[in-house]
Formats: structure tokens, sequence, C-alpha cells
């Protein structure tokens, strides 16, 4: 753990600061006035990928692009000696990844070194917060409308359809077929309402601990004998995961939708190919559902295919319910993949371009859990 110091506290003071800053999820750094990194906390560590000791011999300028903003927002800092902000700053670079979009606060700190303290955010940490939020949001819409709709809608459909078989028995074979007509979209419609009365069930989530590999090696068995069966399907597993905190059966039907999709956007290309990806990347803590403490996110799982990508336009209400890219689709498959990952307490994202579509799962694991529920 990194040490955190600042002014001329007790060493008691210092190692209460330092603790208080290393719970801290964002990196917090204190650089000189010559702008050398004083201090680093843990979070900071973990960004800059270097310790705390290695931060100490170089100044900020050795962690950032060349000519970064950042350098310019701590001579503002200096010149104002006040607070500034900026927004969505790439600082990223070979050492520390090719793109990290960040929030900066930097703040004067009353010492004589010309002290400046800056504390980062990730705009991936703060979309994916506001992401679970919406997609929570779209769910709680979706489910008023799914009552509403079995009240307005499935009871008297369920007459419609009962007159429809009682006159199909008095008329002639032209007419039987219209009949028959209206009884199958009275079952289209009520199948519809049934699949977003899904969204209602409240009811708490039978979690154990899962292997994720038996999962989606399921989901892929059963995509290769039916929908994908003239598609790639390859896999890049990290087999030392951790399991997952999970419903076995619920992750079945979200892989299964996310897999389905990738073979339907793919088509019939003959070079069609879905990549199925586990790893496992720390950092990431969100509050879950019926848990009081932040957990970790680290089981990242992904679906990924080489199909033409999904419109630009699309991409920020992908997960919003009734968004669909498919002529008779109802727009209710990724909002129910949205609703069933919030519901345990993850997070699902998307990031596409043509030939590239990844669509990216963040869930806890199972001995994440079990601490927090321990403690």
């Amino acid at each position: 753990m990194s040490t955190f110091m600042i002014g001329g506290r007790s060493r008691s003071g210092d190692r209460k600061a330092g603790a208080l800053l290393d719970a801290l999820p964002h990196p917090v750094v204190l650089i000189d006035a010559l702008n050398h990194i004083v201090e680093a906390n843990s979070a900071a560590e973990t960004f800059f990928q270097s310790s705390a000791n290695v931060l100490r011999r170089h100044p900020i300028a050795h962690f950032v692009p060349f000519g970064s903003p950042l350098l310019a927002l701590i001579e503002q800092v200096r010149e104002r000696a006040a607070p500034v902000n900026e927004y969505r700053v790439d600082i990223g670079t070979p050492r520390n990844g090719a793109e990290r979009i960040v929030d900066i606060y930097a703040t004067p700190v009353t010492d004589p070194d010309e002290g400046v303290v800056i504390v980062l955010q990730e705009r991936t940490i703060a979309d994916k917060l506001d992401r679970q939020l919406t997609h929570r949001g779209a769910a709680r819409t979706v489910t008023g409308l799914a009552a509403m709709l079995a009240h307005e809608i499935k009871n008297p459909l369920s007459g419609i359809r009962g007159a429809a078989q009682l006159l199909e028995t008095s008329v002639d074979d032209d007419d039987r077929a219209l009949t028959r007509l209206i009884c199958e979209e009275a079952d289209r419609i009520v199948k519809l309402v049934d699949r977003m009365e899904v969204f209602s069930d409240e009811r708490p989530i039978e979690r154990e601990p899962v292997n994720i590999h038996m999962v989606l090696d399921h989901v892929r068995r059963l995509a290769l004998s039916g929908f994908a069966r003239s598609i790639r399907i390859a896999d890049e597993y990290d087999p030392s995961l951790p399991p997952v905190f999970a419903n076995r059966d619920q992750l079945v039907q979200v892989f299964l939708n996310l897999v389905k999709n990738a073979a339907e956007a793919i088509g019939n290309s003959p070079d069609g190919e879905i990549m199925l990806t586990t790893a496992f990347r720390p950092g990431m803590r969100l509050s879950v559902p019926g848990n009081t403490n932040k957990v970790t996110l680290p089981l990242e799982f992904c679906v990924r295919d080489n199909g033409p990508g999904v419109p630009e336009e699309l991409l920020p209400h992908l997960f919003d319910p009734f968004v669909t890219t498919k002529a008779n689709g109802t727009g209710l498959g990724l909002a129910l993949v949205a609703k069933i990952i919030g519901d345990h307490g993850g997070v699902i994202e998307c990031e596409s371009q043509p030939g590239r579509t990844t669509f990216r799962v963040l869930l806890p694991t199972y001995r994440a859990i079990a601490k927090d529920k321990e403690d």
C-alpha cells in the first residue's frame, strides 16, 4: 500500500490520511513545484501501472502524452491559486493504454512548495455507472408497460381469439383462412406481452458459484447445432478465472441471446466468426442489488463478431426497450439481457465498428460476494 503524506501532520495522522486516500477508487497524485510526483495512492499505481516508488522517480509528464492538456492545467492551478476542472481528456500512452479518457480535478496545496493534487476519474467508469442506471430505469419502464398491456390487451385478446375459433366452424374455406390469421396474430401479440412481463419479475435471483466456461461451452453447442451452424465460433478463455456469482440459466439466456445476435449480424458471410473471451480485469467497483457494500467486477466476458457493426446512432440506445436493427425484431432481447446483468450487479456495454462488434459483460466473482457478506 502506498503512503500519501501532505503537510506536517504526525506519523499516525499520515498513516490515516494514506489509508483514506488508498481507499478512494480514483487515482490521486501530489506533484511538487517541478511537476515531479511526490506521492500517489493505490489507484494511481494501478492506473499508471507503476509502483509509488517508480512514480516518485519521474515528473508527471513522463506518464502522459507529449503536450498533454494536463500539464497546462497544472500551470493554470498555480497561476490562479484555485482548483481547475477539465473533462474528457485523453491521457493514454503505450505505457498505460492506447486510450484513457479521464475527467481531471486539480487543486493547489497550501504549502510553500507550490504542490498540486491531481484527481483523475476515468470516463469509462462514469459511463458504465450511467449505463447501469439507464438500463435499470428502462427495465422499470417496460415493467409498467407490461402490466398495463397484460390488463388492457391480453384479456381482450383472449375473447377475440375465442370468437375467431367459434367463427372458424361456421365459415367457408376462404373465410376460415382469415379466422386462422386472427388466431395466429392474437397468439403472436400474447407472446410479445409475455416477453415483456419477464421485466416485472422482482423475485430474488437464486445465485450460486457458476463456472462461466461451462456456460459458454453450452451456449456454443446450442448455437452450432442450430442458428450458427455455418459460422466459426472460436474462444480465448482464461482457465484461472474464479467462479462467477450468478444464476446459471439466466447466464445461458444472456449469452445465447448475444451469440444469436452476432450470428444474425454476420448473416451468410463466408468468413463469419464469433469469438468468446474471458479475462480478469481488476479495478471496477459497483453496488450490487441486495448488498450494502460495493464489490469489484473483475470478471470480463466478451462476445465479439466480425459482422458489419451497429449503426453509430443506435449505440447509445442499444439496450433500451424496442430499439432494434432487425426488420422483424421486437427490441426486447438486449433490454432483457441488460436487466439480467443489472440484477446480477454487473454491467454490459457494446463497442462497435465495421468488422468488429464486442459485447462486454462485467460481473462479480463468487469470492468477492462471499467476502463482502463476511465483512
